[in-house]
């Protein structure tokens, strides 16, 4: 029972697969988002490091830390791609089914493997 005096009934396997993809596909986009934006961020920087005649090496420190964080960034798209194979074979176990909507990244059934 909730706080409210109200009892809660549990999620339908149908509701919590469609909130779930949903949830998912938003970190997967997230994800590319952020990966974009630090990629726009490195390029003006080096863009603002050339056009303001500043040194070779100013911002060095900047750019090393970004493209370290870019790396981190592209590593979680590694996990999440394995999270989102997971939840697959949880969807078979539980719904008997094991399909992505057309257009999703796992709809083809790419190889890990590769993304380790």
């Amino acid at each position: 029972m909730a706080a409210n005096g109200v009892i809660e009934m549990g999620m339908s396997p149908d509701i919590a697969q469609m909130r779930i993809t949903r949830e998912l596909k938003a970190a997967e986009e997230a994800l590319d988002n952020a990966l974009l934006r630090q990629s726009t961020l490195l390029a003006t920087m080096i863009e603002a490091r050339r056009d303001t005649d500043a040194g070779p090496f100013v911002g060095q420190e900047a750019l090393l830390r970004l493209t370290k964080s870019h790396q981190t960034l592209v590593s979680a798209g590694s996990d999440l791609a394995r999270v989102h194979a997971n939840l697959l074979q949880v969807q078979g176990d539980v719904l008997g089914v094991e399909k992505c909507p057309p257009g999703e990244p796992m709809g083809h059934k790419a190889d890990l493997r590769a993304a380790s």
